[in-house]
């Protein structure tokens, strides 16, 4: 196997819950080699809260604990960002200069450090000291008006997009910008990652409709957003649902001719209430079928249908199962790394760590400390 991709860099994360261990998790699975810091005191709340996304997203990763409100635990760190590339933290601004181990402090004992700090509003602003969670970013940002349907209230999706897109792949995106920075000039950075403006930053087709029109539109109206009828969510006989994006007209007229409709092509296709009849005619047309049948009939004829799957027929999908973007252990599935490269090989994320499993090791290795003042460090609670 060649070597992984971030070998040789050395991230220790502070972050806890979804977002920062998420972009942990793949510098990670990239080959890094990712020290996570708890609290001695139960670590990470995902822990307890939720067990299961806590093993998702922390595998492949080291545990020591640190006690950052002793100063004696603040001294292991100083030690530690000697011989880190990346530090990453989910704080509200400030919390780590009070702890005497902010950004300022950490650069002058290590210049080439990267150091993220990823939290819900960035180090900057009226909002940088207000708690929040994926819902409120989502907000903030523009996304929850323009989901649900067109004369309903704005539905909170399932899936965390702040939290994953928004934060914790933005994140990623800035360290790994940032290290080869490091590498060229010897220097470091601040990486301030705010989950509100990387979540407005993906809003790519709502900012072009302002662009063009001069304001956004509601959400059923857009023409990617389900306004045309060809892209659009339709009911089948079973009560599930199918997915039909055939936007452009060639894929339009592939299920026309697949589904021997051919009169549809002759329709108003317009969005909003210019192409009712057409959208009326199409949702009583897949409502003769099932999805699965609409899926084995529409899936050689290369017309965008796709049936709507729930997370769980998701992973039995053969086109996912292919690509092996999910495997089983113990009975219960795993997500590796989705991302393939031509000459490297990428290992799959190792065990999950127990809290504060390899803090002997990393502490002797990275901060000199042995097994005397190993003791007393434990007795005095600082790890």
């Amino acid at each position: 196997m060649a070597n992984p991709l971030l070998s040789g860099i050395r991230v220790l994360d502070l972050t806890r819950l979804l977002p920062g261990p998420f972009c942990s998790f793949y510098l990670a699975q990239l080959g890094a080699e990712v020290i996570k810091l708890e609290e001695p005191q139960g670590g990470d709340y995902a822990r307890m809260l939720a067990p299961e996304l806590f093993t998702l997203v922390n595998r492949g990763k080291q545990s020591v604990t640190l006690d950052l409100r002793q100063a004696q635990a603040v001294e292991l760190l100083k030690k530690m960002v000697l011989e880190t590339d990346v530090l990453i933290e989910s704080f509200r601004p400030g919390v780590m200069d009070k702890l005497g181990c902010g950004y300022q402090i950490l650069k002058q004992i290590n210049p080439r450090l990267v150091y993220a700090a990823l939290t819900g509003y960035g180090q900057t602003g009226p909002y940088k000291d207000r708690a929040g969670h994926d819902m409120n970013y989502c907000a903030y940002a523009g996304v929850l008006d323009q989901t649900g349907a067109a004369d309903g209230a704005p539905v909170l999706s399932n899936f965390q997009s702040a939290d994953l897109a928004g934060g914790a792949l933005t994140c990623a995106l800035g360290i790994l910008a940032a290290v080869i920075g490091a590498r060229a000039s010897g220097q470091g950075t601040l990486v301030d990652v705010g989950m509100l403006d990387g979540t407005l930053a993906l809003q790519a087709l709502s900012l072009a409709t302002i662009r063009t029109l001069g304001e956004s539109k509601a959400r059923g109206s857009d023409v990617l957003s389900g306004g045309l009828p060809n892209y659009s969510i339709y009911a089948c006989a079973d009560g599930k649902h199918v997915a039909l994006a055939a936007l452009e007209p060639k894929f339009f007229f592939n299920f026309c001719q697949a589904v021997e409709r051919p009169d549809l092509v002759a329709m108003p296709l317009a969005p909003g209430a210019g192409g009712a009849a057409l959208r009326e005619a199409l949702a009583d047309l897949f409502k003769t079928r099932s999805r699965d049948e609409w899926e084995l009939l529409l899936a050689e004829r290369d017309c965008c249908v796709s049936g709507i799957y729930n997370p769980q027929e998701a992973l039995a999908n053969p086109q996912v199962r292919a690509r092996g973007l999910i495997r089983v252990e113990d009975g219960k599935p795993l997500s590796d790394l989705p991302i393939r490269f031509s000459d490297t090989a990428v290992a799959a994320a190792g065990a999950c760590p127990a809290l504060g499993a390899d803090t002997a090791g990393v502490l002797a290795r990275l901060a000199g400390i042995d097994d005397i003042q190993l003791a007393a460090l434990a007795a005095s609670g600082a790890i």
